[in-house]
């Protein structure tokens, strides 16, 4: 504990840390203060009165404005964050895994390519947020509190509100987008992962206070507490794991120097799609519920939204093997191990006790099939974990934080700066955080 607290006061004897620390402080207070600026024609006293009459539920509402650290329900001018640039990236991203001209963008590129593939998605962020922000006028028009209450009053509402919440919430989109760009070029890196990091963890507290005051013995919340450790334990572990692939290099003579004739690796990671399949297959399960709400008299449509209720084990059971599937959806369109074959033959490597080519090809492919296995099987598991969790009658919002989306975001980006601030630590002879051994994180989307 010495040395970590070490660590953490050299942190503010680099001037140049200190500042990006700061920096990246002040931009993330921006975030958080445009989080509770509710959009022009909303009625505040109203709204909060919706609010609490809300207090508990989900769905896919839910789900979306936990990603935004609350702004949605609040109505507040970033309702959106940054999710429609997140939308926008993922979107291109398996663009590129489809369509050869984004491929071609992605491979052969360089850096003209990456610039590119940057405006483009920009645009459609731009694209994305216009569009959201006139669904996010339309809804906010047509809620009401219990006593029948509208939030939006009846003399603002039409298309001069629509209009001007669309352009609010799209030019918000982009302010957030650049505060991304400014921490991850002069802050601490990672910028649009710690902007959902921050909307994450902004509700731990109020999770946790709502936990700790339902009146539940004070044994059982040390129980949980210790469970909750555990997981995050576990995440950490399986998140940093990683099988090592050896590469040998032949030696080359040019001139007179030689080069190689070393031994490298190749990091296989446990957990190589990261958050993305749990992201994909919420998204999806969240259809049902969605769509049984536009039928609130039909029988067996509500019946179907019981079986599809986020404390049910049928709900658990789709959502479990959906996440397996996409993990190895996922893993297949960012990992490709013919290229990785293609570029160790070019620079003359080799694993030992494998022919280059087509046997190389196989060999990874085979060891990243095995190690996903178990991978896609712990995400499944974090996956369903808050399920379980209320059903052993813990606080809603606060056993979002025992698995699932939140607490890999969480881990993972926690990891990743921990890693910036070391490498500035040690390229300045400070002691890092971890003195065993470098921090291993996640190579950061912001």
């Amino acid at each position: 504990m010495a040395g970590f607290s070490e660590s953490f006061r050299n942190m503010f004897k680099i001037q140049e840390l200190r500042q990006r620390i700061l920096f990246t402080l002040f931009m993330l207070i921006i975030v958080r203060f445009g989080a509770h600026v509710t959009l022009p024609g909303v009625n505040a006293g109203v709204l909060a009165d919706w609010l609490d009459s809300q207090a508990g539920t989900g769905g896919l509402f839910g789900m979306f404005d936990m990603f935004v650290g609350g702004a949605f329900s609040n109505a507040a001018i970033f309702s959106l964050g940054i999710m429609p640039y997140i939308t926008a990236s993922i979107i291109f991203q398996l663009l590129g895994a489809v369509i050869p001209y984004f491929q071609k963008l992605q491979k052969e590129g360089g850096e003209e390519g990456r610039k590119k593939i940057t405006q483009y998605t920009r645009y459609g962020t731009i694209f994305i947020a216009g569009l959201q922000g006139w669904a996010v006028s339309i809804r906010l028009q047509n809620l009401t509190t219990p006593g029948g209450v509208p939030i939006v009053p009846p003399e603002v509402q039409g298309m001069f509100f629509a209009l001007t919440t669309m352009l609010i919430i799209a030019a918000s989109t982009i302010l957030m987008m650049w505060i991304g760009e400014q921490i991850t070029d002069r802050g601490i890196g990672n910028g649009i992962s710690l902007i959902i990091f921050i909307g994450i963890i902004a509700r731990l507290p109020h999770a946790t206070l709502a936990e700790f005051t339902r009146g539940t013995n004070i044994i059982i919340e040390i129980v949980i507490i210790i469970s909750m450790v555990l997981v995050t334990a576990a995440v950490v572990m399986v998140t940093q794991g990683t099988r090592r692939i050896p590469v040998q290099y032949a030696k080359r003579v040019v001139g007179r120097k030689v080069y190689g004739g070393v031994t490298q690796y190749i990091p296989l990671r446990v957990n190589t799609a990261g958050v993305m399949p749990i992201i994909f297959a919420q998204a999806l399960m969240f259809i049902p519920e969605t769509v049984t709400m536009f039928f609130p008299e039909n029988e067996f449509m509500q019946q179907l939204a019981l079986y599809f209720r986020f404390d049910s084990f049928f709900y658990a059971a789709v959502y479990a093997v959906m996440i397996i599937f996409f993990t190895y959806f996922y893993t297949a369109i960012t990992f490709n191990p013919q290229d990785v074959s293609d570029n160790m033959k070019k620079q003359g490597g080799f694993i030992p006790g494998i022919r280059p080519g087509a046997h190389t090809r196989d060999y990874i492919d085979n060891i990243l099939t095995k190690i996903t296995l178990p991978g896609s099987i712990f995400l499944a598991i974090i996956a369903v974990m808050p399920t379980f969790m209320m059903r052993l009658n813990v606080d809603p919002e606060f056993a979002q934080f025992f698995g699932g989306t939140s607490l890999l975001i969480i881990v993972g980006v926690a990891l990743d700066t921990l890693q910036q601030i070391e490498s500035h630590l040690l390229m300045r002879h400070y002691d890092g955080f971890m003195k065993s051994g470098k921090i291993r994180g996640r190579v950061g989307r912001g």
